[in-house]
C-alpha cells in the first residue's frame, strides 16, 4: 500500500486559493449565486483569463480584478 501524499506546488496552492476566492467575490458583485457565476465565467470566456492571468489578476485591488474579468466577458457576449 502507498501512503505518498501529493501536495500541490506553491503556485498551485496560490491559484486554487485566488481563484476559490474571487470567484464568490464575482458573484457577490453581480449579484449571482456562485454557481451561476461560475457557469457565465465558462460560457463568456471569463474562467479561461482568470486561470491563464490570475498571477496579475491577484495583485491588482478587488473591485479592479473584478472589473477586468466582467470585460472580458461582456467582450464575449455577457450580459452587463
Amino acid at each position: 500500500m502507498n501512503n505518498t501524499v501529493k501536495t500541490l506546488d506553491k503556485d498551485t496552492s496560490d491559484k486554487v486559493s485566488f481563484i476559490t476566492f474571487i470567484v464568490p467575490e464575482f458573484a457577490k458583485a453581480y449579484k449571482m449565486n456562485i454557481q451561476s457565476a461560475y457557469w457565465y465565467l465558462k460560457k463568456y470566456g471569463g474562467w479561461d483569463f482568470l486561470n491563464k492571468h490570475w498571477w496579475a489578476l491577484h495583485t491588482d485591488n478587488l473591485p479592479y480584478a473584478l472589473h477586468s474579468i466582467y470585460e472580458i466577458c461582456y467582450k464575449n457576449g455577457g450580459q452587463r
